[in-house]
């Protein structure tokens, strides 16, 4: 028997990822960006072409491949998302910096497609904006354009997400990332109208690093989004005092546990995560630690 809410659990969770990994520990893809097949039942014709989201959500920090967009503030965000038959939707949302001005620091556009093949296959596209106020831009990031696409496979024991995405500019980035998660959810209660879920996740990330050699020793650093790729001589050269080479290798690994309280109309979501950096960057301190992030999304209609 499939009750209310599991008709909306893919925008519901599409949504949360705005919040929490869009704007939050979005070091990652997470996997409810796609279709979870064994939780969504089969589109009705009863069911409504269009819908409307709102969210609210912040954390410890603001988090994007690796890298603190917020320079290790809390934040706070908004979004609007629209969905087209569950599977369109184009998303909005608005950010504020803890001791930052103005209010408002960054927004950020998103347009994603996802889409279940069968009972243990989905995929999702995606094409994102990060947008910073100019007064921002030298002390947080520059604005950028991200492009990605996932491929989820559930195994019935685990759900693997595999992504590839990358910056769309000159010299940009790729990222890799290989998410793998366990989604557990209670019977309903409070008469058939909610759920208790939780869905603990490992997730590794791969994308460039870039090896310094250098008069006075070595080290690495990784790309950055909205950040120069590096400074100094390019990669491949070599000036007086540095040499610089360029790979694809492993950043980052991150644990997560998002525990989510669910009606048809209303989400409360929590997360407390652990990132495990697997490089050093002697430019930018290394983003380790727990992270603690939390969410209210409501459908309108």
């Amino acid at each position: 028997m499939h009750f209310p809410i599991l008709k909306y659990r893919p925008a519901l969770f599409f949504i949360a990822a705005v919040l929490l990994a869009v704007a939050a520990t979005a070091q990652q893809i997470p996997s409810e960006l796609t279709v979870r097949t064994q939780d969504s039942p089969t589109v009705g014709e009863s069911e409504q072409k269009h819908s409307l989201y709102a969210g609210l959500g912040g954390g410890s920090n603001l988090i994007y491949l690796g890298s603190t967009i917020s320079q290790d503030q809390p934040f706070l965000s908004a979004a609007l998302t629209y969905g087209f038959k569950s599977e369109l939707f184009v998303t909005l949302s608005a950010n504020h910096l803890s001791d930052r001005s103005p209010f408002l620091a960054f927004y950020n556009f998103s347009a994603n497609y996802i889409h279940t093949v069968n009972s243990w296959f989905d995929f999702s596209l995606g094409l994102y904006r990060y947008q910073v106020v100019p007064s921002m831009a030298d002390t947080l990031f520059g604005s950028f354009n991200y492009a990605d696409a996932a491929v989820g496979f559930d195994w019935k024991i685990l759900y693997t997400t595999v992504s590839l995405g990358g910056f769309i500019a000159k010299n940009g980035g790729s990222y890799i990332q290989i998410k793998n998660s366990r989604f557990f959810e209670t019977p309903a209660f409070m008469n058939g109208r909610a759920t208790l879920s939780f869905d603990p996740y490992v997730n590794l990330l791969f994308g460039t690093v870039i090896t310094m050699d250098t008069t006075d020793g070595s080290g690495t650093i990784k790309e950055h989004p909205g950040r120069p790729l590096w400074k100094g001589t390019p990669p491949g050269q070599t000036s007086s005092s540095t040499s610089y080479t360029k790979k694809f290798g492993a950043i980052e690994a991150d644990f997560g546990l998002p525990v989510a309280f669910s009606t048809d109309v209303i989400t409360i979501e929590a997360e407390a995560g652990y990132l495990l950096p697997v490089y050093t960057d002697p430019e930018y301190p290394e983003i380790k630690g727990f992270v603690f992030l939390v969410s209210l999304y409501l459908r309108i209609f």
